[in-house]
């Protein structure tokens, strides 16, 4: 496993992110977390997590939390609430893609949504329509990313649920796959593409092989 800092998790304080930093500090990762507000900061520094208070969509922020010791990765599960007046999908992954590159990080993995990109096929019109606005904030900041110069991994999840690993979350390269995945399979596939060549410059479907919207045959992505 990567062993050198170093990783830095952008969204830690819920979802998915939470889920990571809990996968990663049972593997004894040295891990990072940006935190907007204190709300989580205690819980999370119980679980040996190095916590710096700072907003992503603030330039500085995020240069003094990345630039201050060597990051080996940077995961960021950023994504904003509908409540939000700003929402971080876009400006906040630039400004981390950004400090990623200058702090000299090896990979980069951003974890995005099924309906981005490529794969807007595979999500029914109403969806589009629903989530338009924020599908095409996050795929401006996959389009950053893959421009960057930065070794990347994309993961674009389908549906997200709260239960407990199934150990049946699966990837692939086909934009066309659709389904549901539960939020700590999710985390377990982020980190195994920390450590994953296979993985480098890929962008990947996540969902639960029990969980596929009509689909009866799934083309999977081998990490190994």
């Amino acid at each position: 496993m990567t062993s050198a800092s170093d990783i830095f998790l952008a969204g830690a304080s819920r979802g998915v992110g939470r889920e990571i930093a809990t996968y990663l500090t049972a593997q004894s990762l040295k891990v990072k977390a940006l935190l907007r507000t204190e709300a989580s900061a205690a819980e999370l520094e119980a679980m040996g997590i190095q916590v710096v208070l700072g907003d992503a969509l603030n330039v500085d922020d995020v240069e003094r939390a990345i630039l201050t010791e060597p990051i080996h990765a940077v995961i960021s599960t950023l994504g904003g609430l509908p409540t939000d007046a700003q929402r971080p999908d876009y400006f906040g992954n630039k400004n981390l893609i950004d400090a990623a590159l200058k702090a000299g990080a090896k990979k980069f993995i951003l974890v995005s949504s099924i309906g981005t990109g490529n794969s807007a096929v595979a999500v029914p019109p109403q969806v589009l329509q629903t989530l338009g606005p924020v599908l095409a904030e996050k795929d401006k900041a996959e389009q950053y990313l893959i421009a960057s110069g930065l070794t990347y991994t994309i993961i674009r999840p389908g549906g997200l649920k709260s239960d407990p690993a199934t150990g049946n979350g699966i990837l692939s390269e086909d934009p066309r796959i659709i389904g549901t995945i539960n939020r700590a399979d999710v985390a377990q596939l982020v980190c195994r593409c920390l450590n994953s060549d296979r993985a480098n410059n890929k962008v990947l479907s996540a969902v639960d092989r029990n969980m596929l919207f009509g689909q009866s045959e799934l083309p999977e992505f081998s990490l190994d």
